[in-house]
């Protein structure tokens, strides 16, 4: 996950200083604390809600943002970095803005 988001943000020629949220596959907590780590993320730009709902799979980030917009955390303009993995070691990652 950490080069998918490293690979996202290359492209989008940013730094992760301009995510307001980085929205990642809701495995489990160690995991994403790892990737934010390895990131240069401040926690407060981590959306955590694995505790609330488990890992979902594939499901968990769209979750996460229907979350994150449905309780005002995310504004029009914000730019959010969504990072999934899943089996077969796939992965992905995309900046959006809001």
């Amino acid at each position: 996950m950490q080069t998918a988001a490293e690979e996202a943000l290359r492209r989008c020629e940013i730094d992760i200083s301009h995510i307001k949220y980085i929205i990642p596959h809701q495995a489990n907590l160690r995991i994403i604390e790892a990737v934010g780590e390895r990131l240069g993320a401040r926690p407060e730009q981590l959306f955590v809600n694995v505790h609330k709902y488990g890992n979902t799979s594939a499901a968990s980030v769209g979750i996460a943002l229907d979350e994150a917009v449905g309780s005002g955390q995310i504004q029009p303009g914000d730019l959010i970095l969504l990072v999934v993995f899943g089996a077969g070691l796939t992965w992905g990652a995309a900046v959006i803005e809001w």
